[in-house]
């Protein structure tokens, strides 16, 4: 296969550049990236319904990842239960090397290709599960053994590569390949694969969160409140939905513990 994400860079002599020049130039391949992604809607879009299928139906969704591709996965996993007041278990992001990889670089955990189905049999994955392998290279050796099991095991598994015909995509029941073409700095894909890995798991999760209705109208009904700025929103919500002034609104959140139950509460 050819690696593009390894691709000599389209700029020279980078050290040389002004500081308004390496932005500029960064931000004008980061610009690529949306188009890149929209030509793999339709690859997106059968990940997503079977996701939603899945789920509705009472599985869960498993990101395996390692690196950035992991930390991605984690953040998305992560930022499901605030943003649409899921169980944590309902999405799940493993990163290879653990939690510590988060923070630190564990070597050569991703060359590791029995791990990952060793790190997902601790969740009591099943056929009712889905795995979304993460790899921009489409290379990694710990996300190629997770995918593998899981098909042994009849687990429908996807990915998001950021390479053509990578091996992580053979292995992958709904592959998703979004080629953004070489990085500005030779090979770090933390930047547009990266970019664009994270736009996709945006679009793939918060497609299955309104599927699951987990959103009503366009607003977040089953956030979590754990700040003032969400409490504040909160209570946005419920006078913009029901046409309660702030003060009773604000009441109504305090009484019910939940947007979408304060809004059901007014229309009894």
């Amino acid at each position: 296969m050819e690696r593009i994400t390894e691709k000599d860079s389209n700029y020279s002599n980078l050290e040389t550049m002004s500081v308004k020049e390496i932005l500029e130039n960064i931000n004008r391949e980061d610009k690529t990236v949306p188009n890149a992604v929209e030509q793999v809607i339709p690859q997106i879009e059968k990940l997503a319904e079977i996701v939603s299928d899945k789920m509705k139906a009472g599985g869960r969704m498993f990101y395996i990842g390692a690196g950035t591709s992991g930390r991605l996965g984690v953040l998305d996993a992560s930022e499901c239960p605030p943003t649409f007041g899921v169980p944590f278990d309902w999405i799940v992001g493993i990163i290879a090397g653990g939690d510590t990889a988060i923070r630190k670089a564990v070597e050569f955990a991703e060359d590791d290709i029995n791990q990952a189905w060793i790190d997902l049999k601790e969740y009591d994955i099943d056929e009712g599960d889905v795995v979304v392998g993460i790899a921009a290279s489409g290379t990694t050796p710990y996300v190629i053994g997770g995918l593998r099991k899981a098909n042994e095991n009849n687990i429908i598994t996807g990915c998001i590569v950021c390479n053509s015909g990578s091996p992580v995509a053979a292995e992958a029941k709904y592959p998703i390949e979004v080629v953004v073409g070489p990085e500005f700095v030779t090979g770090s894909t933390r930047m547009k694969s990266g970019t664009a890995q994270k736009l996709v798991l945006n679009m793939l999760s918060t497609c299955v969160m309104i599927r699951l209705g987990r959103v009503q109208g366009n607003k977040m009904v089953d956030m979590q409140l754990t700040n003032k700025k969400l409490y504040e929103r909160g209570v946005k919500i419920i006078m913009n939905e029901t046409g309660t002034p702030e003060p009773a609104a604000a009441e109504l959140l305090q009484k019910h513990g939940s947007v979408r139950k304060a809004i059901e509460a007014t229309a009894k």
